[in-house]
């Protein structure tokens, strides 16, 4: 079954372009992973500190696996002292 995951993550107001860069390798290495059906960034044009994920997972074992990669633990490393609290995951069920 797949899992549809919305993310959200802000960062402190100096370190916008910063996590970007952190958050675009993110992107491309998560892409490549086989079970990833879509991994994609987006930024609010309200506030350009907010940033705002959409991915969808062939499984809950592929995310689970995901979740263990190297570029997701390097990541967490480079990003939470920058990060303005915590990352926001709202995990769900496609309606329509």
């Amino acid at each position: 079954m797949k899992v549809y995951l919305t993310a959200l993550v802000k960062c402190k107001p100096s370190n916008t372009g910063e996590l970007k860069g952190y958050l675009e390798q993110l992107v491309a290495a998560s892409n490549q992973e086989e079970a990833c059906l879509q991994y994609e960034l987006y930024q609010s044009t309200d506030d350009d500190t907010q940033f705002i994920f959409h991915e969808t997972w062939t499984s809950q074992e592929g995310l689970d696996v995901h979740n263990q990669q190297p570029h997701i633990k390097k990541f967490v490393a480079q990003a939470g002292p920058i990060l303005d609290g915590g990352v926001t995951i709202y995990k769900t069920n496609r309606v329509a």
